[in-house]
């Protein structure tokens, strides 16, 4: 199992040196809006009387000061 984790690493590095900065900071966007968007359903599915706003309210202030 180690060898697999191992080489899944180096495959993974590799993709990674390969790719420009410009499309590591397009990815690091596109994970950090997805878990925005993420945060937002858990918070609709917890909270179904909230309105948007407040959905959106709640997502603010968890990124804001990085908590769940």
């Amino acid at each position: 199992m180690a060898n697999a984790a191992t080489e899944g690493q180096r495959i993974q590095d590799d993709i990674l040196r390969a790719m420009t900065p410009e499309r590591k900071l397009e990815l690091a966007m596109e994970l950090y809006w997805s878990a925005r968007d993420l945060k937002a359903a858990g918070l609709r599915r917890q909270h179904p009387d909230w309105s948007e706003e407040q959905v959106q309210a709640a997502v603010r202030e968890v990124f804001m000061y990085a908590r769940s």
